[in-house]
């Protein structure tokens, strides 16, 4: 056997130790992550990546992470719709992606990319903020794509909505209805009005600039929108099949 071939063949098996090698820590991953999202199905998360992520790098000792979190039962019924009818109208339809409002999203971004919009599903942004980080790239879109499918295979959309409904950002380093209500409204989380949830619900797109104590016409304007498109979801009788 000459040189050569000993070559080629030391060189195939080195990259096939690798290929394997890759192949087990990609198993262990996929087999990882079902084991904590299946735990997460009954198990209250007690924070999230983006938190954690906050806690960290705040030095902003006047707004630091607040956080508690709240059963579904304890979640007046308006808020799972205000947020709904704000972020993502086609929740109860879709297994995950909004694939007309990702399409139409490219389209308006491609005609004006000084200010690029999102297309997020709820689900995504449930993959986002408990799991991944905040900055975009393509890999976090990846893990997001892939974290969205086994939320949406795993678990109920009433579960992906208490969960987002506790972890999503309502102002500065506020974090869940619960803690938003309390700090934000001065009421429990139970006691939100129609009108309190929608104006929750518009500042989702920017809770650091919008406050919910200080409304802008902006937010006026959203939150009474918000409150008619609840009304065309069918109000609270839209939860019943949850």
């Amino acid at each position: 056997m000459t040189f050569n071939k000993k070559k080629e063949k030391q060189n195939l098996r080195i990259i096939q130790k690798i290929i394997k090698t890759i192949a087990r820590l990609l198993l262990c991953f996929i087999i990882f992550s079902i084991i904590i999202i299946l735990s997460l199905k009954w198990i209250n998360p007690i924070t999230s990546s983006v938190m954690i992520t906050q806690h960290i790098i705040n030095k902003d000792k006047e707004h630091p992470v607040r956080f508690k979190w709240a059963d579904w039962e304890d979640i007046a019924p308006y808020m799972p719709l205000a947020v709904i009818a704000a972020e993502d109208q086609k929740f109860f339809y879709h297994y995950g992606f909004d694939v007309q409002a990702i399409l139409k999203a490219i389209e308006d971004n491609n005609n004006n990319k000084s200010r690029l919009k999102g297309a997020s599903s709820i689900t995504q942004q449930v993959a986002k903020n408990l799991f991944l980080w905040k900055k975009k790239s393509y890999m976090r879109k990846a893990f997001e794509a892939y974290f969205t499918t086994l939320l949406e295979l795993l678990w109920s959309k009433k579960r992906i909505l208490e969960v987002y409904l506790n972890i999503a950002e309502f102002g500065n380093n506020i974090y869940g209805v619960s803690a938003a209500s309390n700090i934000l409204l001065g009421k429990s989380a139970n006691k939100l009005t129609e009108n309190n949830a929608a104006l929750l619900a518009a500042a989702l797109p920017n809770p650091k600039k919008f406050n919910v104590q200080k409304p802008t016409a902006y937010m006026n304007k959203r939150r009474v929108w918000i409150k008619k498109q609840i009304r065309k979801l069918g109000g609270i009788a839209a939860l019943k099949d949850l």
